[in-house]
């Protein structure tokens, strides 16, 4: 799915529509880590006689349909996997206010497939909420990828990219929240041992490089659009710039010797190289327009910086797309095919017009710093749903059954004596 996209998911063809052939190797718009689904596990046994049998039937329902709709592997599931989800958090909450008994497991669908278990119900919520990120993500993914037209040079629809924005922004929140809330409720000892792209750092950069891919969809809409001033564009360029660089700090401490560790870093870099070209570009256009031969030359930098960055961003592309598992390089569509097309051509023609100025030995080599602006934004904000009714009947069965089970306790001790 996205990365891991493709490869676990598919798109669903409806029925008497040819389907339009494809290598069967994934092309990845928003990467995606390694999707997680829950393995069946004994809920009735150790919390026997501690919760209602009609409520450990239903976190087993659910918990099952997850699995089963995840197992599927078909992007046309995403709409009732993510109901389910929703549907089965709050009755998840409740049993974090029990003692943690049930060991809960997860199984990854790529790579080696190995599964993951620890004795906390918080662990299962964190696993729900990674979920629901990664559908948002896969949902984003597939919105920006040409998948209904042969022509794999076809934009997505501007509607297709405001979607895929609100994709973003809500996988961006779910993380977030996950790193900033749930990892609290988890033992040093779990933290430590979780799988690579579920630790702090990992979750982090995800929810960060989401925020990026949300300013390159609105930088290339802003390109667009001729009321968008060069300012606006560059500032978002760079604003970009700034949260592929986070996410990439954010990496830094991280294992990535797993299934997609070395992949997403590979992404990252990708992105950046690609923010940092658009950025110098349009830096350099607005030093041109000023009227010191300074700012000429500054500009003139920019572009061959530009220039050298689109270079090495298409290289780190295809380091990218071949590192396991293997996906699809991707057409260059919007502003980056724009780019690619008039970058080298802009700087070879500002060369021959500053050329009176290189004479005069200006220092062609010092490349002008890009400006640096506040960032704007933020993740979606999330919270937790509030803990199902459900509950609320279990707990006053509860108190009903504490006197029973005391008097029990009692006359075993009596018996004991």
């Amino acid at each position: 799915m996205g990365c891991a996209s493709s490869h676990s998911m598919r798109d669903g063809v409806a029925k008497g529509r040819k389907k339009r052939k494809s290598s069967g190797i994934a092309m990845v718009a928003v990467f995606v880590s390694s999707l997680r689904v829950p393995v069946s596990v004994d809920l009735i046994g150790p919390m026997r006689g501690l919760v209602s049998r009609s409520l450990l039937d239903s976190v087993s329902a659910l918990r099952t349909r997850i699995g089963l709709l995840a197992d599927q592997r078909n992007l046309t599931v995403l709409p009732e996997l993510r109901h389910t989800l929703e549907e089965y958090l709050p009755i998840l909450l409740g049993l974090t206010k029990k003692d943690d008994l049930v060991e809960f497991k997860w199984r990854n669908l790529q790579g080696d497939k190995q599964e993951t278990s620890f004795t906390s119900t918080w662990y299962e919520v964190l696993s729900v909420i990674h979920l629901m990120a990664m559908l948002a993500l896969l949902e984003a993914n597939k919105l920006l990828l040409p998948t209904d037209s042969p022509q794999l040079c076809v934009e997505a629809s501007e509607d297709s990219k405001k979607n895929a924005i609100d994709l973003l922004l809500k996988a961006s929140g779910y993380l977030d929240y996950c790193v900033h809330h749930i990892m609290d409720h988890l033992s040093l000892q779990i933290r430590y041992s979780l799988p690579c792209d579920m630790q702090e750092g990992a979750l982090e950069a995800i929810s960060i490089q989401a925020l990026g891919q949300v300013l390159e969809i609105q930088l290339g809409l802003a390109a667009e659009c001729e009321k968008a001033s060069l300012s606006v564009i560059r500032r978002l360029a760079c604003e970009e710039l700034s949260y592929f660089a986070q996410a990439h700090y954010c990496l830094l401490g991280c294992a990535t010797d797993d299934y997609y560790g070395k992949k997403h870093q590979l992404f990252i870099k990708w992105k950046y190289l690609e923010a940092k070209a658009a950025a110098y570009y349009y830096h350099g256009l607005l030093l041109d327009k000023e009227t010191r031969p300074k700012d000429h030359i500054d500009a003139l930098n920019c572009f061959v910086a530009s220039d050298k960055l689109l270079i090495e961003s298409k290289k780190s592309c295809l380091h990218f797309c071949l590192a396991a598992p293997v996906t699809r390089v991707p057409p260059i569509r919007g502003l980056m095919k724009h780019l690619h097309k008039v970058t080298a051509e802009v700087a070879s023609m500002k060369f021959q017009a500053y050329a009176y100025l290189l004479e005069q030995e200006m220092d062609l080599q010092s490349i002008p710093e890009l400006p640096v602006f506040s960032l704007s934004l933020n993740p979606e904000d999330y919270n937790l749903p509030d803990i199902d009714p459900s509950w609320d009947t279990d707990e006053d069965d509860d108190e009903r059954r504490q006197p029973v089970l005391q008097r029990l306790k009692d006359h075993l001790n009596d018996d004991d004596e």
